[in-house]
């Protein structure tokens, strides 16, 4: 049971690889936000006793599971982090984004610029412009994109910039992906996974999670835009 979207492909990537060691009976899937009052949020289905053998979630909302008794304590294992990238639209030139000042005159630069609605959206309407200096400056041309994938709009020609978790950007058609912002600027998503209590196969379930959380999948994690918890 995933988060997504960010960490979808690369639990896809990882489940179809583990097919040696893990039972099938622990690789179907199904998937849902790790907080929140929607239906299909993780906490809410282990509330409705949905069978579980594996969930995998952004790491806070992992360890209040753990806290409330709902995951094993000591099933917690660290995944990957998830990083905010850029993306322009395929063909057009890549703008240098690979230092503070640079990203932010690639930003003042800019004549538009879209953000998800998602976490990583909400940070950079809310605190990366304002601790870059230029609020102001950014109001009037940038917009946050609500419910799709905001690649597929810069894809289209109607915003010039696009950030999102990178996982996010890099199975977009019709765009180019330009990097990762700055380090000191990132925000970081880390994501976990646990075994829920009560779990039909937890051996089975615990032989995936140590394939999940081993060097083994650090390439398929990588591939997706996910950064394996050793690199960090």
């Amino acid at each position: 049971m995933p988060e997504k979207p960010a960490i979808r492909n690369a639990f896809l990537e990882k489940s179809n690889t583990d097919t040696r060691s893990v039972s099938p009976r622990v690789a179907t899937l199904a998937y849902g936000p790790s907080m929140g009052n929607a239906p299909e949020a993780i906490p809410n289905r282990l509330a409705r006793k949905e069978p579980a053998d594996v969930v995998i979630m952004v790491a806070y909302a992992l360890d209040k599971l753990i806290a409330e008794g709902k995951v094993m304590p000591g099933s917690r294992v660290k995944l990957a982090d998830s990083r905010i990238g850029m993306v322009v639209r395929a063909g057009e030139l890549k703008p240098d984004i690979g230092s503070v000042e640079a990203f932010k005159k690639t930003l003042l630069d800019a004549k538009s610029v879209a953000y998800s609605d998602s976490a990583s959206g909400v940070y950079i309407g809310n605190e990366l412009f304002e601790k870059m200096g230029i609020e102001a400056q950014m109001k009037p041309k940038a917009t946050m994109v609500p419910k799709i994938p905001v690649g597929s709009v810069v894809a289209k020609g109607d915003y010039q910039l696009g950030f999102q978790q990178v996982s996010e950007l890099l199975p977009v058609p019709g765009t180019e992906f330009v990097g990762k912002i700055p380090e000191s600027l990132q925000s970081v998503t880390r994501y976990a996974a646990g075994i829920p209590v009560g779990a039909t196969h937890p051996r089975e379930a615990r032989q995936f999670l140590d394939f999940l959380a081993s060097p083994e999948a650090a390439p398929d994690v990588a591939s997706t835009g996910l950064d394996p918890p050793a690199a960090h």
